[in-house]
């Protein structure tokens, strides 16, 4: 209900409503079901089917919403660091550089799940930039030819999130990574379901049977006790209705 227009203010506004509309989640995987990166086919899922989805499909349609606006965006290629030290795969993230005539360019991600940052960074500042809405400070740093997302909850420690190169991609590129994270048994994807967004005090997510919320700080857990509760979570948190497509599956 806002102006649309090539302006930092209007990405800033449309980057924040995005992470508070569309869920990053995993549940066709669990279901069997072959994610498509064509654009119609991603446009028909998250907008009139009201889904969520991962990376390739979140970043991938704000690149096509960004650039039917009016910015340009270049699509880059990042990795999340690995618990046990293995190198992950080149295309593991998909992230965003986007720039317009007046405007610096800035990084934009609304696909990283709980550790999405609220506003575009600006990449231009090794500072930290402290997010009211996502709790948390982020910085980007050099590292060895390329760029590391860092982030820091209130009172916490500084994380490594994911690193990056400035080298253009093109969605179709993202495809092996598109494939490796919805069949791989190494892939945290096959292996929990996930449905996560930002709210307006916080976070709600489920992750496996558990259900988390994160309001103006706190957080609380709750362990549901069986797939019945997970589809009333489901839909009572993220509006999707699935009861029918878990239940026949009995899918835990």
């Amino acid at each position: 209900d806002g102006p649309v227009e090539p302006t930092l203010p209007v990405l800033r506004e449309i980057h924040l409503a995005h992470l508070r509309s569309v869920p990053f989640e995993n549940l066709d995987i669990h279901l069997g079901r072959p994610i498509s990166l064509d654009e119609e086919d991603l446009f028909a899922k998250l907008v009139p089917a009201r889904r969520g989805g991962f990376c390739y499909e979140l970043n991938g349609l704000f690149a096509a919403l960004l650039r039917a606006i009016g910015y340009e965006v270049t699509l880059l290629a990042a990795q999340f660091p690995l618990a046990d030290g293995r190198v992950p795969i080149e295309f593991d993230h998909l992230v965003l550089q986007v720039a317009a005539p007046g405007m610096a360019p800035v990084l934009a991600d609304v696909a990283a799940g709980r550790r999405s940052f609220a506003s575009p960074l600006d990449i231009e500042s090794d500072a930290p930039q402290w997010q009211p809405a996502a709790g948390a400070s982020f910085r980007l740093l050099p590292e060895s030819g390329a760029m590391r997302l860092w982030r820091q909850e209130a009172g916490g420690e500084w994380e490594r999130v994911y690193r990056f190169t400035w080298q253009p991609r093109q969605l179709s590129d993202f495809q092996t990574g598109c494939d490796f994270h919805q069949t791989s048994p190494e892939s945290d994807f096959t292996r929990k379901r996930v449905c996560t967004v930002m709210t307006g005090d916080g976070r709600v997510t489920l992750s496996g049977n558990l259900l988390i919320t994160t309001r103006n700080g706190a957080r609380q857990e709750e362990e549901l006790p069986d797939e019945a509760a997970w589809v009333r979570a489901l839909q009572m948190h993220f509006g999707m209705n699935f009861t029918r497509e878990f239940t026949d599956k009995g899918t835990s």
